[in-house]
């Protein structure tokens, strides 16, 4: 079955798997994505002018049935870049799914008190950074201050997009602020570089700060490119035993601008029951973690 239609757009990154393997394994009751994104479709959400890239259509329907597909309960719904400021596809997304998904929105400086409050209750519970060169880099330390303000008195928590050489960098500036704080697929970290690396030992460090969670998602981002991206493998282990309840699993879905062989989400499910044979933490990071962090009843 296709869970994935391409629209009359002009893409520059290309679209998902159209039909994704099944699960071998059987993921727990009230599992959830933490990481994914809904694409227009375009011609009811237009995308930002500016935007940096153009995505194919992947609407809430796709995504929906994704996560049916993989026995997915709940999701994290990531506001994109492709998107800019305009939230009207995430709420919709949130809207539809009836309180099983959360949103990470992307806030500027022309975000008000009123502004985030309607976010918050449309369903989102966090704000997104890119640090990273092909979104723009790191963002103005006068905006990310605003931002901070506003969502703190909302107990929501930052996303932070970063290349994991510049976290040893970050990493002071993070242990300073009031909210809690997630590191997006594994800091974009190279597996190549071992596990020894700065960005490596960086990560783990936030075992020893209790505000700081890391998202064990794109581990094709990570690893060589190849399918089943095994090189993440040992990255993810060592991640999950450090910190087991302050880790967070996601699809990445729909991946946009992957380099690499486009994920098999069927496939991703199997490569973390494999980095984590351990049903104890598998239950943590994929039900208890991001039900604690989200919110989720």
């Amino acid at each position: 079955m296709s869970f994935f239609q391409q629209e009359p757009t002009v893409p520059d990154c290309r679209p998902p798997l159209a039909s994704p393997s099944r699960p071998r394994h059987a993921l727990p009751p009230g599992a959830c994505d933490a990481h994914c994104h809904v694409f227009g479709p375009g011609d009811v959400f237009p995308y930002a002018e500016g935007r940096s890239y153009t995505p194919p259509d992947a609407p809430y329907a796709a995504m929906a049935a994704l996560h049916a597909h993989l026995g997915i309960e709940r999701a994290v719904v990531v506001q994109a870049n492709c998107h800019g400021s305009d939230h009207s596809a995430l709420l919709d997304a949130l809207a539809q799914s009836g309180g099983r998904y959360r949103g990470v929105a992307l806030l500027g400086a022309d975000a008000t008190a009123a502004s985030v409050r309607r976010l918050h209750d449309g369903g989102v519970r966090a704000a997104r950074f890119n640090f990273v060169p092909h979104l723009g880099g790191a963002p103005d330390p006068a905006v990310f201050d605003h931002v901070v303000a506003l969502i703190a008195p909302l107990g929501w928590h930052l996303c932070l997009h970063v290349d994991g050489a510049m976290l040893p960098e970050l990493l002071p500036r993070l242990l300073a602020l009031p909210v809690p704080f997630v590191v997006d697929h594994m800091g974009r970290l190279k597996a190549a570089d071992g596990l020894d690396s700065p960005a490596m030992r960086a990560l783990l460090t936030l075992a020893d700060v209790p505000q700081a969670w890391v998202k064990v998602s794109g581990i094709d981002r990570i690893a060589s490119g190849k399918r089943p991206f095994a090189e993440g493998i040992p990255f993810v282990q060592a991640l999950v035993n450090a910190m087991p309840e302050r880790c967070l699993w996601g699809t990445d879905w729909p991946h946009p601008n992957v380099a690499g062989d486009m994920p098999d989400d069927g496939e991703l499910v199997d490569t973390f029951f494999q980095a984590c044979p351990d049903a104890a933490q598998r239950q943590l990071v994929l039900v208890d973690n991001p039900a604690r962090l989200y919110g989720f009843n």
